[in-house]
């Protein structure tokens, strides 16, 4: 059972004591109502502190609705972030006032002393009881917090204002200390000002005998010049001759480089000539050797034991898969073997960012110095759509093909595989599938692009 505040349990013209009922003349006077909106913050705090600690012990009926979620929070936090619905409630619910004044009976009874020696306790228990001096306690209490602001506010400008005279005495020091500073220096400066001015003296004097020395040198100089343009002159008649002499030495020189190179020209031509009469009379040799051949009716190579053995038949063999560039230099280290090369097939796969013209002039020196290497007869066949000019020369050891038009590179390709003999070797460099799959069967060897661009980039 919950006892009820005074002002709600008892008629308002009446009020219970000691000696029963009295009568309404007889009555207290009415106190004057608390405004809690307007408690000193002092008095807030302890009274917001007080009922935060009932509120976590209360009953939940006891508990008005809007406290609730206050209620859950930690005792610490309680009473600070409750703070303001708890004095609002406590100013608006007697209902929850006399639960928690029933609560602090039974477990605080010294929170509710309005006579303690602490003002702000004092006055707090006063508001909580409803006592008639509640409104002069809050009233002390604000007094009290307001003087002592304004004694803090005292104090601190009283302190504000004392560091400000010593700062000022210490600027004072400073400017003493400054204007000593300065009349010893304008001493110093002055000092130094005489020092200054007589070397500014001695310099003039200084001055004028260097002036005298040089006028001096000056007339030296000029007989000494005179003297110097005479030499010079003999100097330079000497060196004109010596530039004739030169001229006339790289005359003779260049005179000497234009026969050696008129003599290496006329080597050159002879060797050339020498390689075609050569040429010629190898070509004359074999052809009078094929002649003799065909009039005796004799093969190639004669016939051989293993050419009588009946029961077989001789069947052309495909030719293997080249697939790495060690397989390849053994193919090009066999006799006669006939390299042909898939131009643009090739360049693409090894420098697809030049021009046509430059992919094409790249692999023919390339393939150049791998026939100077190996010794292979190299084909190289490029499709002839879309050259504007087809090159002169090439490098030597290189035959260079372009297909005609309405002719594919491919089918050039398969045409020089079949004209070749049965059994030569020969090696076909392209990734192209069908190629490769046509030119096997024909007993060739195809080697994909990226194994010739690995070699040729060893060459």
């Amino acid at each position: 059972m919950h006892p009820q505040p005074a002002e709600q349990d008892q008629p308002e013209d009446a009020v219970s004591g000691p000696s029963g009922e009295l009568p309404r003349a007889e009555a207290a006077p009415e106190a004057e109502p608390v405004d809690w909106a307007e408690l000193p913050e002092p008095v807030r705090d302890r009274i917001a502190e007080l009922a935060a600690a009932a509120l976590g012990k209360l009953q939940t009926v006891d508990v008005p609705r809007q406290l609730r979620p206050v209620a859950k929070f930690a005792p610490a936090k309680r009473a600070k972030l409750g703070a303001g619905a708890l004095i609002a409630t406590l100013g608006e619910s007697s209902r929850f006032r006399t639960a928690v004044l029933e609560w602090l009976r039974d477990h605080r009874p010294d929170a509710l002393d309005p006579n303690s020696a602490d003002s702000v306790a004092g006055a707090a228990a006063a508001v909580l009881l409803g006592e008639s001096s509640a409104t002069t306690r809050v009233r002390l209490v604000a007094k009290n917090a307001e003087e002592t602001t304004l004694r803090a506010e005292r104090d601190a400008a009283v302190a504000r204002n004392q560091r400000l005279e010593a700062e000022l005495e210490r600027l004072r020091a400073e400017v003493v200390e400054a204007r000593a500073a300065a009349e010893s220096v304008r001493g110093e400066r002055e000092a130094d000002l005489d020092k200054l001015r007589g070397r500014l003296r001695e310099q003039g004097v200084l001055l004028r005998q260097a002036k005298d020395a040089a006028e001096l040198a000056r007339t030296d100089a000029g007989r000494g010049e005179v003297e110097r343009s005479a030499e010079l002159k003999a100097l330079t008649v000497k060196l004109e001759r010596e530039r004739q002499r030169a001229a006339s030495e790289r005359v003779r020189a260049e005179r000497a480089v234009a026969d050696a190179e008129v003599a290496r020209q006329s080597a050159k031509e002879a060797r050339q000539a020498d390689e075609v009469r050569l040429a010629l009379l190898i070509g004359t040799i074999d052809g009078a050797v094929n002649g003799l051949r065909r009039e005796l009716s004799l093969g190639d190579g004669g016939q051989r034991p293993a050419d009588t053995v009946r029961g077989a038949s001789v069947g052309m063999a495909e030719g293997g898969r080249v697939q790495d560039v060690v397989a390849l230099d053994r193919l090009l280290s066999l006799p006669t073997v006939h390299l042909i090369v898939d131009g643009y097939n090739i360049t693409k796969t090894g420098y697809p960012e030049l021009a046509l013209a430059d992919q094409r002039d790249r692999l023919v020196n390339q393939l150049s110095a791998l026939a100077a290497r190996t010794g292979a007869e190299v084909t190289v066949v490029f499709d002839g759509a879309g050259v504007l000019s087809v090159p002169a020369a090439t490098p030597r050891g290189v035959r260079v093909l372009f297909s005609d038009r309405g002719v594919l590179a491919d089918d050039v390709i398969r045409a020089l595989v079949a004209a070749e003999p049965p059994g030569r070797p020969m090696v076909v460099a392209t990734s192209d599938r069908a190629v490769a799959d046509s030119v096997r069967r024909h007993g060739a060897h195809p080697a994909p692009a990226a194994v010739l661009v690995s070699r040729l980039g060893r060459v």
